[in-house]
């Protein structure tokens, strides 16, 4: 899933599902980088990349970076029921029931 978002800081927001991976960091960088050339005027400064991914390795997210110009960052999501409030918790399906629709 990716987001283009314009506003004070432009940028573009890459959701993966899966664990980060070095090859994710070249395609967010293209996506940033289209962006500043087809989107974005002489103006405006250069959009931020971030890349948010269901498992981050510091290690390579390291070495995957120090050769990046652009900015760019990388964070991990976790799904979980504790954050909603109490009122929203039953009425919202569970982790379970979600992956199930999405395999059948």
């Amino acid at each position: 899933f990716i987001e283009y978002m314009k506003g004070d800081f432009d940028g573009v927001i890459e959701i993966k599902v899966t664990e980060f991976d070095f090859q994710d960091i070249g395609q967010l960088a293209g996506y940033t980088a289209m962006v500043d050339d087809l989107l974005n005027t002489k103006h405006d400064n250069p959009s931020i990349g971030l890349l948010i991914c269901k498992e981050r390795n510091n290690v390579l997210a390291h070495y995957a970076l120090s050769r990046i110009n652009s900015p760019i960052g990388i964070t991990e999501f976790e799904l979980s029921n504790k954050q909603l409030p109490e009122e929203l918790k039953d009425s919202l399906p569970t982790i379970e029931e979600i992956e199930k629709c999405i395999k059948s």
